[in-house]
């Protein structure tokens, strides 16, 4: 059954592009692999085309650049320490993939792709091998007193430690969830406001009138999703940083 346009859902179905199909994978391009493909090719014309003058004023592109290279830079050194600068191309790359994959969702009938939980635990699972490998590579066996933080009496040690271990392997679920949900929600509503714009403007006067109200819903949702789409890129970033900080100065 063809899927109905005005379903809320319907924004979010992926669709192959390209088949490719190699023995039992099906490894088909799709709308949500193009828009990931969109997403970093603006990346790197916003980053490569607006610093390639290095002006000493710089213009609007160049502005934009190093805006954000400060902002992450910024958000790395104070809430991952010293020595956090060696992960800020990851920070960096995470927070204008999530950021700009959230604006371009932003954009009609474009695909939103971190409104699909698949997309966002991928994100988050980057950063959980990252601070895991990292932190054994570079404390040993020290990294585990991320589960024994100082200063905790020993009498609860144990109890905190199985609190701490069970924290810290929801953190990829609990970090794609957050930003998946947010995103998912935010469009279904705009989606549904959208709906009873289009359905009440076509039962005549008394119908315009009557959905001028969710038309106002649906500019005020439309500015609130704008402002969702950098705070939950934001979010990322800094729970990111602070999981760094873990793997970087263990125990503490």
């Amino acid at each position: 059954m063809a899927a109905n346009p005005t379903d809320p859902i319907h924004q979010f179905i992926i669709n192959p592009l390209v088949d490719i199909r190699v023995g039992g994978l099906d490894l088909s391009f799709t709308n949500s692999s193009l828009f990931m493909v969109v997403t970093v090719a603006v990346i790197a014309a916003l980053t490569l085309w607006g610093t390639s003058a290095r002006a000493i004023v710089p213009g609007r592109l160049q502005s934009v650049s190093e805006l954000a290279y400060e902002f992450v830079a910024n958000t790395l050194t104070s809430a991952a320490g010293h020595g956090s600068m060696r992960f800020f191309p990851l920070v960096f790359s995470l927070f204008m993939f999530v950021l700009t994959a959230n604006l371009l969702g932003m954009v009609p009938y474009f695909f939103t792709v971190t409104s699909h939980i698949i997309v966002t635990f991928a994100l988050a699972m980057v950063v959980f091998l990252t601070v895991s490998i990292y932190g054994f590579y570079k404390h040993g066996t020290h990294f585990l007193g991320i589960f024994a933080p100082s200063g905790v009496p020993a009498a609860i040690i144990p109890m905190v430690a199985v609190i701490e271990v069970i924290s810290f392997l929801s953190r990829p679920l609990s970090l794609s969830v957050r930003l998946f949900a947010n995103m998912l929600a935010g469009h279904i509503t705009l989606k549904v406001f959208a709906g009873f714009v289009v359905t009440l403007s076509g039962l005549g006067f008394g119908g315009v009138l009557g959905a001028l109200l969710p038309l106002v819903m649906v500019v005020a949702l439309t500015g609130l999703e704008f402002l969702v789409a950098f705070l939950q890129a934001y979010v990322f970033t800094i729970l990111t940083c602070m999981y760094l900080n873990d793997a970087l100065h263990p125990g503490h």
